[in-house]
């Protein structure tokens, strides 16, 4: 016969123990829930910080490119001026002998030697060096001075189809170069998306209480070396507030270097456009005690970072994407040397 029982019911300590332990699970989930947010926007944080880093080398070495194909490009119009020149000279110097050998058919005496360079090739005319002898004097120094103009002007056609090349190319790496900082700052935005509207305006908010920090800094009574760094400080002290933008050198918003070359600008110097060569454009200054108001300050391994310092441990700089031309401690990058121009 089947059995009737009822099935046995937990204890009072079983469920108090059940109970306990569900609630106890409760507690951690909305802990972690309320942990992870606080995680993720730490980091997010990190991570568009590092994009924005690498955008930034990205930008030292667009800015690079571009200015060898800015370069290349007044190379390749100044050849092709010159090889418009040289066509011109040498379309009248054929004009002129040719004149003379007209004048020569029409009393009936044309000189064969002329009329054969006439109808072909110069070059190869000339490379039968015996048939001079059956020019006139001054008609065989004409041909070898044409001869002399088609070959220079060749010359330069190569040279200028070369540098064509070298500009096409340069063109293209500085369009991946374009991509490559794009797409960085494409990611980090996507990952500031991530985020709620909450914790993007704390983002935004810290970012404005440190441009706003200027107003608070400190920069001691340390006293320029030069009167051209002191100018060049002063210039970018002017600039402060200014936003960050890639490849930008004024006079409203600057990259890293974009702001250091045009500081100088304003005190009568030129510096180069990149951080790279920046910082061979002076006496290097090894340690940061002995750094003076004006010079230029290298920060990463690849010097891919440039500032300029202000006195008493600050530097004023472009810093990244979303920022703006503000003082900030040395100390918050990596301090590889000075330079002072």
């Amino acid at each position: 016969m089947a059995s009737h029982r009822r099935p046995k019911q937990p204890s009072r300590t079983r469920v108090t123990v059940l109970t306990a332990t569900a609630a106890a699970a409760v507690a951690l989930s909305s802990q972690a829930a309320q942990a992870d947010p606080a995680q993720s926007k730490k980091d997010v944080k990190a991570k568009v910080d590092k994009l924005y880093e690498e955008a930034e080398a990205a930008t030292e070495k667009y800015n690079g490119v571009k200015e060898e194909q800015d370069q290349l490009q007044k190379e390749v119009e100044d050849l092709q001026d010159k090889v418009a020149r040289g066509q011109q000279e040498l379309n009248e110097l054929r004009k002129g002998l040719g004149a003379v050998a007209s004048g020569q058919y029409r009393s009936g005496s044309i000189d064969p030697s002329v009329q054969l360079f006439l109808s072909g090739d110069p070059d190869t005319y000339l490379e039968k060096a015996s048939t001079l002898d059956q020019l006139s004097g001054k008609q065989a120094e004409q041909l070898k001075i044409i001869a002399d103009k088609q070959r220079r002007l060749a010359q330069e056609r190569a040279e200028a189809a070369g540098k064509i090349q070298d500009l096409s190319e340069t063109r293209k790496a500085l369009g991946a170069r374009k991509d490559e900082i794009q797409g960085k700052l494409a990611k980090a935005q996507e990952l500031l998306n991530t985020l709620t509207a909450k914790e993007r305006a704390a983002l935004a908010a810290a970012e404005e209480r440190a441009n706003r920090s200027n107003e608070r800094v400190n920069l001691g009574d340390d006293v320029p070396a030069s009167q051209r760094g002191a100018a060049a400080l002063s210039a970018a002290q002017t600039k402060m507030g200014s936003p960050y933008v890639w490849g930008a050198t004024g006079p409203s918003s600057f990259d890293c270097s974009g702001l250091t070359s045009w500081a100088y600008q304003q005190a009568g110097q030129s510096l180069p456009r990149t951080s790279q060569q920046q910082a061979n454009a002076g006496t290097r200054i090894g340690s940061q005690g002995a750094l003076k108001p004006g010079d230029l300050v290298l920060f990463y391994g690849d010097l891919h970072h440039i500032g300029l310092y202000a006195g008493n441990g600050q530097v004023l700089h472009a810093p990244k994407p979303g920022a703006n031309v503000r003082y900030e401690s040395i100390n918050n990058m990596p301090f590889m040397f000075g330079v002072r121009v």
